[in-house]
């Protein structure tokens, strides 16, 4: 959804960005971030999210377009003029300087005064709860404590913009999680504005006010990480995000905004028509995991297939079992792992259903 003129806080108007002057790893990106979002740009390695992260903070110039803070353009501008804070995946602390001093030392550079920066120092270490970690180094401190000093030192000089480049890819999953909340509870906190870079979408999902998903230089779709689960606008979107199963089939109508279509192997669906889709063609029917049920399990349901159970593994909170379609394609489920968990045999026949609502046709 378009932001109100007067709502935005950063503008990248059709920014285009090349290293050889010949391809474009960044395409015609044009977005508008409101003050105290959380935007998180994702996607997989080599498709731009992290150029635009470069080119925001002015360590990569822009080919073409024009990237813009308070409606003052910064494309020019040297990246130490640009008051923006960062937070990098390696940590980029001074490691001859204890964690107080390398809290100052962008107070410092900014010509505080001794007190104001004590002072200062003293809040933002009891902020990140370091209070008495301020006299250690950093190769004294966890990872997960060294990145809390790292977000600290770049929110200390209060910047108007934090940008976060894959700042949790170098721990491991309890630490991620738990900077995961510390972050998003210091976002909620203090209000700044935040550009994000990950290709973990469930980090993306969990942290995020927006989520753009890039692919090939391309933004495929911004939207709030709800929308962005149930609601993907394109096929790649809703592959990346999250787990889906994909079934092939054949649309014959549309009406009102959905689609019959026949399987491979005869059967006929209903699911929400994608943008694009037309009648007879082909498609691929996206639907999640948690959305599929087996047969009675919540009453009547608008699809139904008729499956063969090939296997299913034991993942600690739920069972995955993986189906083969009648018409050769592959599905799976996932059930929580309580005692309404079916007991199912390599070879054994079962239906799957699932609401019409719960499943997208896009164009194959």
């Amino acid at each position: 959804m378009p932001l109100d003129r007067s709502d935005v806080f950063l503008r990248f108007d059709n920014v285009k960005k090349s290293y050889d002057q010949k391809t474009l790893v960044v395409k015609d990106f044009s977005l508008d971030v409101a003050e105290g979002e959380f935007l998180t740009l994702l996607g997989p390695s080599g498709s731009g999210k992290s150029t635009v992260l470069m080119m925001l903070a002015g360590f990569e110039s822009v080919t073409s377009g024009d990237i813009s803070i308070s409606g003052k353009s910064i494309t020019r501008t040297a990246p130490y003029k640009r008051n923006i804070g960062m937070v990098f995946q390696n940590y980029a602390l001074f490691p001859h300087m204890t964690i107080a001093e390398n809290l100052a030392y962008p107070l410092q550079v900014r010509k505080m005064t001794r007190s104001d920066i004590q002072d200062r120092v003293g809040e933002y270490l009891n902020l990140v709860e370091l209070h008495g970690f301020r006299g250690r180094y950093p190769g004294q401190l966890s990872g997960g404590q060294r990145q809390r000093v790292a977000l600290a030192r770049a929110l200390i000089f209060e910047p108007s913009l934090i940008l976060m480049d894959e700042p949790l890819g170098a721990l491991d999953k309890k630490l991620r999680e738990q900077m995961q909340y510390e972050i998003t509870r210091l976002h909620e906190k203090l209000g700044f504005t935040v550009v994000y870079v990950t290709h973990d979408q469930t980090e993306a999902l969990s942290m995020s006010t927006r989520i753009a998903v890039f692919n090939d230089g391309v933004v495929q779709q911004c939207a709030p990480p709800a929308e962005l689960y149930e609601k993907p606008s394109n096929a790649f979107v809703a592959d990346f995000i999250g787990e889906n199963n994909f079934v092939n089939g054949h649309v014959d109508t549309i009406a009102d905004g959905m689609a019959k279509i026949t399987l491979p192997e005869g059967g006929t669906i209903t699911a929400v028509a994608a943008h694009g889709l037309a009648a007879n063609t082909r498609c691929r029917i996206s639907v999640r995991p948690e959305k599929l049920y087996m047969q009675d399990d919540r009453g009547a349901h608008d699809n139904q297939v008729s499956v063969r159970h090939v296997t299913h593994y034991y993942v600690g909170d739920f069972i995955r079992y993986y189906f083969k379609l009648q018409g050769g394609g592959d599905i799976n489920i996932k059930f929580l792992n309580d005692s309404a968990a079916p007991d199912l045999k390599e070879g054994d026949i079962a239906s799957l259903v699932w609401f019409a609502k719960d499943c997208i046709a896009f164009p194959a």
